[in-house]
């Protein structure tokens, strides 16, 4: 798999929207250092040393965003990570456990401490721990998704 962000995770304008929700809902700073300009945010972002993966706001939210290493945990391209519904990034039996934790999410604006199994592209599983789950709020208060940043103990 290639290590350089595509063009399309780089230029992506709801990159500040990730790193500055997580900000203002949790009080901490998702990156160690947030620069100021978007092209090294986003770069910051694609190689922070956590997987981060956002979707959107469709009835069936679809990921519009996956770091480098969420792409190589899920084993997947940024292209087709950012088709895929992110329901389906957890296995059948484990889908009622993460609607319910976007439930709370959705309510609370953020969850901290997820820990959930998650299933890779070619069926490996893997568990996703430390886990904090966010609302992508705008400054203007218009909810546009949501985010999470969390470690991985594969299995």
């Amino acid at each position: 798999m290639n290590d350089a962000p595509p063009a399309a995770a780089l230029n992506d304008e709801r990159i500040p929207l990730i790193v500055e929700s997580y900000r203002r809902l949790t009080g901490s700073a998702l990156l160690d250092f947030l620069p100021d300009d978007h092209r090294e945010l986003a770069l910051a972002l694609w190689y922070a040393p956590r997987a981060v993966v956002a979707h959107g706001t469709q009835a069936d939210p679809v990921f519009f965003y996956g770091n480098r290493l969420a792409l190589q945990l899920f084993e997947m391209s940024f292209e087709e990570f950012t088709q895929l519904p992110s329901r389906l990034s957890a296995e059948a039996p484990a889908r009622e456990e993460r609607a319910s934790l976007l439930e709370r999410v959705a309510s609370r604006g953020f969850v901290e401490d997820y820990a959930g199994m998650r299933i890779a592209k070619s069926g490996r599983r893997f568990m996703i721990e430390h886990g904090t789950v966010w609302n992508l709020v705008d400054e203007a208060g218009v909810n546009c998704g949501q985010a999470a940043t969390f470690a991985v103990t594969t299995s």
